[in-house]
């Protein structure tokens, strides 16, 4: 099981963590192989993630909180993990969102996808 999002605050690193881009095929290799988890936030891109991930990574609940084990690990119902896959979006150069709004799709001309691993 894998646990993803379409962000990962930086707040919540704690220990060491490396962050690296990684293929769409890794990403779906493994959750083919043992589903996941998600912490996704934010409905209004959640379809354009589904058309580039082949997958809907709808939350369980809606907007779920992340939290940290005492050893700094990433939690979200009950599930300790030492990897996070994030799911960035791409805007046009220069575009900055509205603090405290949500970016709809259309601004969306691609995704980054990163992989943190804790250490």
């Amino acid at each position: 099981m894998i646990l993803i999002g379409n962000t990962f605050p930086l707040s919540l690193i704690r220990r060491r963590a490396t962050i690296e881009p990684r293929a769409l095929a890794d990403l779906q290799a493994l959750v083919g192989q043992g589903g996941f988890l998600s912490f996704w936030g934010h409905d209004d891109t959640r379809p354009a993630a589904t058309q580039f991930l082949g997958f809907d990574p709808a939350p369980r609940k809606d907007r779920p909180a992340l939290t940290l084990t005492p050893d700094f690990f990433p939690t979200i119902d009950g599930q300790v993990f030492r990897e996070v896959w994030v799911l960035s979006p791409d805007y046009p150069a220069g575009f900055r969102p509205i603090p405290g709004s949500t970016v709809s799709a259309e601004k969306i001309i691609g995704w980054q996808l990163l992989h943190l691993s804790f250490c």
